[in-house]
């Protein structure tokens, strides 16, 4: 058996074991008020980071001012509580138009 195929088994038994992990726990181990709290910050610093990686950089640079300001469309669209489709397409709008002005 190859490194490569080896590789790809363990990640899928981790995976498998991972998934299984959920319902075999489930009632029996409980996580304190306090744990709960910082898994949910955790998990929004995450996805706030990985929110800005995508929108601030492209390549090894910044990616222009278009790209943020759709973002930040989709933000506002989002925090109104707008459909997702209309979200995506008032987001992907900003940004082609700021693009079709000539803003990077």
């Amino acid at each position: 058996m190859n490194a490569q195929l080896a590789c790809v088994l363990a990640l899928a038994a981790g995976t498998y074991a991972f998934r299984l992990v959920g319902p075999a726990l489930h009632g029996r181990v409980t996580v304190p008020a306090r744990v709960q709290d910082l898994l949910t910050t955790g998990a929004t610093v995450l996805l706030v980071a990985l929110l800005a990686t995508g929108a601030l950089t492209e390549g090894h640079g910044f990616a222009g001012w278009a790209r943020p300001a759709g973002v930040l469309v989709g933000g506002a669209l989002a925090w109104r509580r707008a459909p997702f489709a209309v979200i995506v397409l008032g987001a992907a709008g900003a940004t082609a138009l700021l693009r079709l002005a000539g803003l990077p």
